[in-house]
């Protein structure tokens, strides 16, 4: 076998591979013997067919299966020796005249043929005991709890009807009908009657609610109203309409009492028991924060900690599902890069810029957890099967069986637990400090993301 290397170009390599026709010979009559015993041929004995007649009969598709076989464990052996760890599926390029292959498959030619691959460079992992990590800890306060069981009373509070000739406010419920026009048009899904709408809740287009403020029972107004350029309704997004509005009740909110029997409404035994519950669920909310922030300072630490050259076509493929994704919710919400403040050019390099430190950050965890025998198990891929499972409750059976029979779906389930698995061994090894906050800087970074 003879090996040439014909390009060596940063992570970029190719081969050129020789093998004498003799060894391709030797490998497809070693098969044949192995296949003399197994075969049944009318006339011949079990084990008595003589390998020319096998050969005869099967030495094309038992060269074909040797050529496949001697290709793979070439290539393996290459890459092997180098130290190659590849960053896709390598590219082989073999005969394709017709000639050619005629005589390879009749073992009269060498086998010649290249391989080009992209590899995955030598990754020098930082000193985790030199991080500096820091913890944000929130602790529940008693005006946290009061907060949350008072917006549990907004969400359920009772409405009760104004007098006659009252006029809508804010927060008060109006049951109206309606009928919607574009340009004169009726469209699908304009018309609606006893539909209820609380002034200020947000729950109808920009600018509807609004305009309630001040009707009153009877009346008729006509509300010009513009849908959002992002409406899930394509053929209505950034449309001007008009809709003949008449109110038929208004109800002004009446205050809850919260007490032990608003509780009990909730199901729970006393207001001491539904502020216990309210407690717990804030606490295991915060905890998730915490750990979501921390694994977020910790990954960009290795992003700072570990910069080199990923594979380029691992980047284009994350870029890839990033824009695929990107336009496709473009394309139905009707959005412009210009209503982004920014341009196509720009956003696909900025796309282009996470697609890289995604790519960097999955091969540093990789490395991580294959130099630390980290893994995932089959009995905690299950565990998180049935979580999913149990999350959407009458469909139990269908989501098992849905990753069952999805090794992808499976893949998807198993990468962000070897993730938070690596995350945890990192975090043993650094320097983990905690810092005592509030709420509201607990969730700093998220509502600023959340704002822009």
């Amino acid at each position: 076998m003879q090996v040439t290397e014909t390009l060596n170009e940063g992570l970029k390599h190719e081969f050129k591979i020789s093998v004498p026709a003799t060894d391709l010979d030797a490998k497809a009559d070693a098969r044949l013997v192995d296949l003399k015993d197994k075969v049944r041929l009318n006339g011949f004995r079990p084990g008595k067919v003589p390998v020319s007649h096998l050969k005869k009969i099967y030495g094309r598709s038992v060269m074909a299966e040797t050529i496949d076989q001697t290709i793979r464990d070439t290539n393996t052996q290459i890459f092997t020796e180098r130290g190659f760890k590849l960053a896709s599926e390598p590219k082989i390029t073999m005969p394709t005249e017709k000639q050619e292959v005629e005589e390879l498959l009749s073992g009269k030619s060498d086998l010649t043929y290249t391989v080009a691959i992209e590899v995955v460079p030598p990754i020098k992992l930082a000193d985790f005991k030199s991080f500096n990590v820091e913890k944000f800890i929130a602790d529940v306060s008693d005006s946290d709890v009061d907060d949350a069981i008072q917006r549990i009373a907004d969400q359920n509070r009772s409405y009760s009807a104004k007098g006659e000739g009252a006029k809508a406010e804010k927060d008060d419920r109006v049951t109206i009908n309606f009928k919607g026009t574009i340009n004169g048009t009726p469209f699908d899904g304009g018309t609606g009657e006893n539909i209820q709408v609380v002034i200020g809740a947000g729950q109808f287009i920009p600018g509807f609610e609004d305009q309630l403020i001040g009707i009153g029972s009877g009346e008729t107004r006509t509300l010009k109203v513009s849908f959002p350029k992002n409406y899930a309704a394509a053929n209505l997004a950034g449309q001007p309409a008009e809709f003949e509005t008449t109110a038929t009740l208004i109800e002004a909110p009446q205050k809850t009492e919260i007490n032990d029997e608003f509780a009990k409404q909730l199901g729970l035994e006393s207001l001491d028991k539904l502020k216990q519950a309210a407690r717990e669920r804030l606490a295991a909310e915060y905890t998730g924060a915490t750990r979501q922030r921390v694994k977020r300072t910790l990954l960009d630490r290795l992003d700072e900690a570990h910069k080199f050259e990923a594979p380029p076509s691992l980047i284009d493929e994350e870029f890839n599902l990033m824009w695929n994704s990107v336009r496709a919710e473009m394309d139905s919400s009707g959005k412009t890069f210009a209503d982004e403040n920014t341009t196509e050019e720009a956003a696909k390099e900025e796309y282009r810029t996470i697609a890289d430190r995604r790519v960097r950050l999955g091969l540093v965890l990789s490395e991580i957890g294959e130099k630390n025998k980290i893994s995932v198990t089959d009995d905690e891929v299950s565990r998180a099967v049935i979580e999913r499972a149990r999350s959407v409750p009458g469909r139990e059976k269908e989501i098992w069986d849905y990753y069952r029979n999805n090794a992808n779906a499976l893949a998807q389930l198993r990468a962000p637990i070897f993730e938070d698995k690596v995350v945890d061994f990192i975090l043993e090894l650094a320097n983990v400090t905690e810092k005592k906050v509030s709420r509201e800087e607990l969730y700093k970074d998220d509502d600023e993301k959340s704002a822009a």
